[in-house]
């Protein structure tokens, strides 16, 4: 896999260097503002992009602008958040667009190596990885009209399982229920959501992203 770094600690990049070095993965570039970001996708398209929120020169909002930058740019680029903060504006813009290909992770709740690995892997294949507290913050954004009113909290546990990438089978698992119940669950979450079953487009991933920019 090649991955593009942007991240303005110099100390992080190459850390995250040797880590996906070590496990086989190819890192083309690694930069340190959004600027940067943006010349070495458009140079050299990785498989995806692990970006910072804050960068130089205001260290506010850059990642998020060059990653959706990147997006309108070359659509379908996979991109994975990696930071300290959640940038709501930005971030429910990114998230709520193409429904594919992008992650959200804050950097202090990121605690096993594999599960950071698998989360990068995820979206560079084309699915999603959202930190569950992400989604909290974004889902706290709005009071009024809130989708999640109307399902049950089984099925409210269900959907913030499947915003953290997990299979039927492993909220299964983890809800101590049999994968059809889980099915179950996720039909009734999409006619709630009003999401028919149309060509091209992932309903599961549309659920999840609706809550995301709501």
């Amino acid at each position: 896999m090649r991955v593009i770094l942007a991240d303005d600690s110099t100390l992080l990049r190459e850390g995250l260097i040797r880590l996906l070095a070590d496990e086989g993965h190819e890192v083309t570039a690694a930069v340190g503002d959004g600027d940067a970001l943006l010349a070495a996708v458009g140079h050299d398209p990785p498989d995806v992009a692990v970006i910072d929120v804050r960068m130089p020169p205001t260290h506010t909002d850059e990642g998020l602008r060059a990653a959706l930058e990147i997006r309108r740019r070359q659509p379908g680029t996979p991109v994975l958040v990696l930071s300290q903060y959640v940038e709501g504006r930005y971030a429910t813009e990114l998230l709520t667009g193409e429904p594919s290909g992008v992650g959200y992770l804050l950097k202090d709740r990121v605690v096993d190596v594999e599960e950071f690995l698998h989360a990068l892997e995820r979206v560079a294949a084309g699915g999603t990885a959202f930190d569950p507290e992400v989604v909290r913050r974004l889902l706290a954004r709005s009071s009024h009209g809130d989708p999640l009113a109307r399902l049950t909290p089984r099925e409210r546990e269900v959907l913030h399982l499947m915003a953290q990438g997990h299979t039927n089978a492993a909220i299964a698992g983890r809800l101590w229920v049999s994968r059809s119940a889980v099915e179950k669950h996720i039909n009734a979450i999409f006619d709630k959501l009003g999401l028919p079953r149309t060509g091209g487009y992932s309903r599961r991933v549309l659920a999840v992203l609706r809550y995301l920019g709501s």
